[in-house]
């Protein structure tokens, strides 16, 4: 797909190289709707926050509404500071924090990044990364993770700096999803086998947010990094096949969904029984991959509760 590699995907660009794949990344899939804008910052587009995103509001002349958090104004990115708490964490600290998850599950420093001097960059190992008799390169693309109020998801890909927009090349990322795919690239051969465990990766990459817009943002992320990292792996490979795309939005459009944190619901939902209708909460869906040929949905509030 050549309209990846830039920070700000276009949706129009969406639309024409990849038909019906925005349209999966608008789904959601707890209320069979569209997911919601979740914001007022549209209501002059006449977009109010309970208001499904509709293809045509994103496309067309309507095209490019949609931005990354350092494109928008500055009153705008202080406005959402203040009512949503929403700040973008510099790329380096997510280097350092993602560091510290790893070192964790593998007992000691994995090494994916070597600091440079000032502590705010870094540089990719060259050697693979290494894994113990008891815990396989397998296992840790498996591993689920989650990115709560992930906004446009910096700690699943760094694609680009959600401090600077800056873009960072693949062999730079430091994201979960893009280690998870470093991973899988020093481990296959095929363009085949690499694709199959890619999207196994994706099935256990998570987050969560309440704006539709930074919900979209991300959904995009995910999928443009994974067709980054095939490209960067594969130079001579053929583009994605259309109906592989679709496959890897369908996985996002189940695993990075839209909702209150508080109350395990989507926003606006109610989150207390009807009893008079004898009715459950609409709480937030997502689907266990544990079968990928017949993933089972689960209720969020039931996973949270669990621990």
């Amino acid at each position: 797909m050549p309209l990846l590699g830039e920070v700000d995907i276009l949706e129009d660009d969406l639309v024409k190289v990849v038909p019906g794949v925005l349209d999966l990344l608008l789904k959601d899939r707890t209320t069979g709707r569209n997911i919601l804008w979740g914001t007022e910052d549209y209501a002059a587009l006449g977009h109010h926050a309970q208001d499904e995103i509709r293809l045509e509001a994103i496309t067309g002349v309507n095209g490019r509404v949609i931005r990354p958090r350092t494109a928008k104004a500055a009153h705008v990115q202080r406005r959402r500071s203040a009512e949503r708490a929403e700040v973008f964490t510099p790329a380096w600290v997510v280097n350092a924090q993602n560091n510290l998850i790893d070192a964790a599950w593998f007992g000691h420093d994995a090494r994916f990044t070597l600091p440079l001097p000032g502590g705010r960059r870094w540089e990719p190992t060259q050697a693979p990364i290494r894994f113990s008799p008891d815990r396989s390169w397998r296992d840790y693309v498996r591993l689920p993770r989650l990115e709560i109020t992930c906004g446009e998801a910096p700690y699943l890909t760094t694609r680009y700096d959600a401090a600077t927009g800056h873009p960072i090349p693949v062999p730079e990322r430091v994201g979960i999803l893009d280690r998870k795919l470093r991973v899988v690239s020093e481990n296959t051969r095929r363009t085949k086998d690499w694709l199959a465990w890619a999207k196994c990766a994706l099935r256990a990459t998570y987050g969560y947010d309440w704006q539709g817009d930074n919900l979209l943002l991300a959904r995009e992320n995910l999928l443009a990094a994974v067709i980054e990292a095939r490209r960067d792996r594969f130079l001579k490979a053929d583009e994605l096949p259309l109906a592989d795309c679709r496959a890897l939005a369908e996985i996002i459009s189940w695993n990075v969904w839209q909702m209150d944190g508080l109350r395990f619901v989507p926003p606006g939902a109610d989150s207390e029984p009807d009893l008079l209708d004898n009715r459950e909460p609409a709480y937030c869906r997502i689907l266990d991959w544990a079968d990928p040929r017949r993933p089972k949905p689960v209720l969020v509030k039931t996973l949270f509760q669990k621990g």
